[in-house]
């Protein structure tokens, strides 16, 4: 493996957001370990002039009871990362390239009745607006016992279950809600009865994709527990999609930043906060609200993401960057291993204590 020299990085404030969990932090895992991985994904959308690059060449692992969350803003492609492993995406005018390894098998592979049996079973998902994914005309423990009763015919067995559920992601008055339509209840009621319906199957992997997106910050908060809790309890994988840099630091175990279709620096939750590599990360770090209004404005990120309809190499980053060169106008940057899983995309990263990884 080729060396690559760098400049000496400097610590952000951010990091006094991310507090230090008991014992040392995780390393990079083993094979065994992997649930799902990512491999060279790229989705490119048909459009008048050619092909929209939506993802581009994403490399991404989740471990077996872990919390991954993937951040980036809006359009940056996590959602149809999301949608792309449960095979969500239109067919008609998507091109997909790469692997979606789910426990060793491709599900890029697998046909409409083989994926059938993965959705629900062993991959959930729980949508950004809960509202849209639940029946109106249903009563809520009806949608939820209908999901039971795909693995288990028992009726009455089923109803129990329902209301044991409710009560695990904390709905209250659990027996009652069970008999409610989706509109009798609030947003965060909602989104614990789309929890529920996805843990009723007890799926290894559970996708969340901006679950409190419509939510307020106390709700969010407790959503958020709720699925940490149920991390613990049932040991399920929980893939987060969010905006939200600030929340994942007391939830997630490790994290993967995107922007513009490309996963740009992926590791372990308290390293990326002390220590973050890419230009990106670390101006999304400085644009985290502080304790005390003496730190100043928050930062903002000037220009645009750029609409990426070629193959020109490039980094992505470069016409936002504050420290891109020549270079950067002209070459993709390769993905650099700091060690414990700490990767990112960038050649000011590039430095004596990293190492060239592909992808």
């Amino acid at each position: 493996m080729q060396e690559l020299k760098s400049k000496p990085e400097s610590k952000p404030a951010a990091s006094e957001y991310a507090t230090e969990p008991e014992g040392e932090a995780s390393a990079a895992g083993t094979k065994n370990d992997e649930l799902l991985k990512l491999e060279n994904l790229s989705i490119n959308y048909k459009v008048h002039d050619g092909y929209l690059s939506a993802v581009n060449h994403v490399n991404m692992t989740i471990r077996k009871g872990e919390i991954f969350a993937v951040v980036g803003e809006s359009g940056c492609g996590k959602s149809t990362v999301a949608h792309s492993i449960l095979r969500l995406l239109p067919d008609k005018d998507t091109k997909i390239t790469g692997k979606i390894l789910f426990k060793g098998q491709d599900l890029s592979t697998f046909n409409e009745k083989q994926i059938e049996k993965v959705r629900g079973r062993q991959i959930g998902m729980i949508f950004q607006n809960p509202l849209d994914s639940l029946n109106p005309v249903y009563r809520v423990g009806t949608q939820v016992e209908e999901a039971i009763l795909l693995d288990n015919p028992d009726k009455a067995a089923a109803k129990k279950k329902t209301v044991s559920l409710f009560r695990d992601v904390r709905l209250p008055d659990a027996e009652l809600r069970a008999e409610s339509y989706p509109h009798e209840l609030s947003g965060g009621m909602r989104q614990r009865v789309m929890i529920a319906m996805m843990l009723s199957r007890t799926p290894e992997l559970l996708i969340a994709d901006e679950p409190t997106t419509a939510l307020d910050v106390t709700i969010e908060a407790q959503i958020l527990d709720i699925l940490k809790r149920l991390k613990n309890t049932y040991g399920t994988s929980i893939m987060l999609i969010t905006h939200n840099f600030g929340l994942v630091a007391e939830i997630a175990d490790r994290i993967g930043v995107m922007y513009a279709g490309e996963m740009v620096e992926t590791g372990d939750v308290f390293e990326i906060f002390r220590n973050p590599r890419h230009p990106y990360t670390k101006l999304l770090m400085q644009a985290l609200p502080r304790r005390s209004k003496k730190e100043g404005r928050l930062k903002t990120i000037d220009g645009m993401v750029p609409r990426i309809t070629d193959d020109k190499p490039c980094c992505r980053f470069a016409n936002r960057c504050p420290s891109a060169s020549e270079r950067c106008f002209k070459e993709s940057p390769a993905a650099v291993d700091f060690g414990n899983g700490h990767i990112c995309r960038c050649f000011e990263a590039e430095g004596a204590e990293s190492v060239k990884v592909n992808g």
